[in-house]
């Protein structure tokens, strides 16, 4: 198997790619198919080569076709194999209906009884490819779950059936693999939403398509798979901490100092040259105490006027609000001056719940970090929309995003989430690194520190969102190693060292 190349598409994308290499490179389509089982087949006898009895499930369409190429090499190695159909395979078409042809000239399909499972050592998922537009049909959906409910390995061929390729939804239900050998092109879907929920290792071979074709057909997306550490400018020896950005930090209202003082704290980690934390009197004795390092002013709303214009702001770079902001006249005002800066600024949390409410006009060079219920809150306007909304269609949410709030200022969205999607208007990038162990409260305020801190350090917004979430992401997944629980933020905060140069 190949290294993940870095560029994703939609399903049409990589239509487009196969048919130039079929057309104009001539490479023969059936060529392709027995190219994509024998990549499946490898990985059978390298990763599970104790499996001797395979179940391959085959459904309609190309997919299938792979399928049945898998049987044909699985029989001929001497494996017991099992091929069930859900479609009688004589209605295949083209490339599909010779791979079906040739295995049965080795070996024949066995009635589609859910019982086959018990003789079963892997499962070869072959049912529903990228095509798959709507929900998985009654009887699919009932095989679908068996497979799920076996508990055998499974290797999915291209896409875990049931699951959408351009969106990462899931159709009703979708086979849980434990890995997924993707063609040709990676399908954006598979790394956002609910995909990396089924798609378990994802594989990637290229079936050895001429490199010109992907030069002909834009990717969709890029996977950020690694840090880029290219983007982190180097420190010389003479440098001090007023080369580095002066963070304003906006937030905190009674009783959620922690919001703060994990985004303080997260900004000082990556390297922030100051940081002054403005919120309410009742956390200044907190907010201290657990981060000496900043400098803190606290005020009531009536007095939030004469703290900003204190000489001692004239000198802030860089702005973040939002983190335990809250939404009462304290929160709105602390808004509107942290704006009157006209800095460029992170804008996160309540403050994005604030914009949502109210017709703010933000004229500064912005980044906004919302999850799934603030995008929904942000893109309501006349239609009640909810987090479900948005998780149906990432890449659409995220675009809709960026059109709503860059209208007068330079923008860069990030939509967190499983698969973090960035876009800066241009270019939509995917985070394939991160874990369930982040669904854990405080995360999106530490990826506010870090982001902040790197745009304060001189860094363009659209590099500073994708290295902050590649470092968040990251850390992450070194602190739990596999883990799904136990990680706080602090946690993060506490790795980055190891993650910065």
């Amino acid at each position: 198997m190949q290294h993940l190349p870095d560029k994703l598409y939609r399903v049409d994308s990589v239509i487009q790619l196969e048919q130039i290499a079929i057309n104009q490179c001539g490479v023969p389509a059936y060529e392709l198919m027995k190219r994509a089982g024998q990549a499946v087949f490898d990985v059978l006898r390298a990763r599970y080569s104790q499996h001797k009895n395979i179940l391959v499930l085959c459904g309609a369409g190309n997919n299938a076709g792979d399928g049945y190429v898998v049987a044909r090499l699985a029989g001929q190695a001497g494996l017991n194999v099992s091929v069930i159909s859900l479609i009688d395979p004589e209605t295949l078409k083209n490339e599909a209906l010779q791979a079906y042809r040739d295995w049965s000239a080795i070996g024949e399909n066995e009635a589609a009884d859910i019982s086959v499972f018990e003789k079963a050592d892997i499962v070869i998922d072959a049912l529903l490819g990228t095509g798959l537009k709507r929900e998985v049909a009654a009887d699919w959906l009932d095989w679908i779950e068996a497979v799920n409910h076996a508990d055998k390995p499974v290797i999915s061929v291209d896409i875990p059936s049931g699951l959408m390729a351009d969106n990462g939804i899931i159709a009703g239900a979708a086979i849980e693999a434990d890995c997924t050998v993707c063609f040709i092109g990676l399908k954006q879907g598979l790394f956002t939403a609910q995909g990396k929920d089924v798609c378990g290792e994802i594989l990637f071979d290229d079936l050895g398509v001429p490199g010109e074709i992907y030069c002909d057909v834009e990717a969709d997306a890029r996977l950020l798979n690694t840090i880029d550490y290219s983007l982190l400018p180097a420190r010389k020896a003479s440098s001090h901490k007023g080369k580095f950005g002066h963070v304003l930090i906006a937030g905190g209202n009674k009783g959620m100092p922690g919001a703060v003082i994990l985004a303080a704290k997260a900004a000082l980690r990556t390297g922030a040259g100051l940081v002054t934390i403005i919120t309410v009197p009742d956390n200044l004795t907190a907010i201290c105490s657990a981060v000496p390092e900043a400098m803190v002013k606290s005020c009531e709303s009536a007095m939030l006027a004469d703290v900003f214009s204190d000489s001692s702001l004239n000198s802030v770079s860089h702005v973040a609000v939002g983190m335990g902001l809250g939404q009462d006249d304290w929160s709105l005002a602390a808004l509107h001056h942290c704006l009157a800066l006209n800095k460029p600024m992170l804008i996160d949390a309540d403050a994005l719940n604030l914009l949502a409410q109210h017709e703010i006009e933000v004229k500064s060079p912005l980044v906004i970090s919302p999850h799934p219920g603030e995008a929904a809150r942000l893109l309501s306007g006349d239609t009640q929309l909810s987090s479900a909304d948005i998780q149906q269609d990432r890449f659409t949410a995220i675009k809709k995003l960026h059109k709503s709030v860059s209208h007068s200022a330079a923008c860069v969205v990030i939509l967190k989430g499983s698969g973090t999607i960035i876009y800066d208007g241009q270019e939509l990038k995917v985070c394939s690194s991160g874990n369930a162990a982040m669904a854990a409260p405080g995360m999106g305020d530490v990826l506010s520190g870090i982001t902040i801190a790197l745009l304060a350090q001189g860094i363009s917004m659209s590099k500073a969102a994708e290295l902050a979430v590649c470092l968040h992401a990251s850390a992450a997944d070194h602190l739990t190693n596999g883990k799904t629980r136990g990680l706080l933020a602090s946690d993060i905060i506490d790795a980055l060292p190891e993650y910065l140069q």
